[in-house]
């Protein structure tokens, strides 16, 4: 009569395959995690953009969005609020001259008319890369893959 159960190796077995199983899956899901995260940032980012131009319309004047490449911060005109990107992202930014402060900090500018001074934000996380791109004539904001 054979008995009823499991033998220790069989138990040692099963458990050697969740182990492994444990160690190999979580690593080939962090990609879609930091591709994620690559993108939420690239929409809030559009988001502020698009907020500034709105105001700079509404309010008949001009309006900025200002980018803190080291701290990966930006502010909004008008709003009191600080917005943070994560940490690993690498950013640049291309504006016009006049509106770089230092090697760090510069702005894009939105006027009364919707039209802005122009510009493109790079947003790279070593695996994918997006492009925030302004019109300069129209001030609208694009998203380019």
């Amino acid at each position: 009569m054979r008995p009823l159960g499991f033998s220790l190796i069989e138990l040692v077995i099963v458990l050697a395959i969740l182990g492994l199983a444990y160690a190999l899956v979580p690593p080939m899901f962090s990609g879609a995690r930091s591709t994620a995260e690559l993108k939420s940032a690239t929409r809030q980012l559009a988001a502020g953009l698009r907020q500034a131009r709105n105001y700079a319309v509404s309010r008949h004047g001009e309006s900025v969005l200002t980018l803190d490449v080291e701290t990966r911060n930006f502010t909004v005109s008008g709003d009191t609020r600080t917005y943070h990107l994560p940490r690993q992202l690498q950013l640049k930014l291309v504006t016009a001259q006049q509106e770089v402060t230092n090697d760090k900090l510069a702005s894009i500018r939105f006027y009364a008319d919707g039209s802005s001074n122009g510009g493109r934000i790079t947003l790279d996380s070593g695996e994918r890369k997006f492009e925030v791109d302004v019109n300069w004539l129209t001030g609208r904001v694009a998203i380019l893959d």
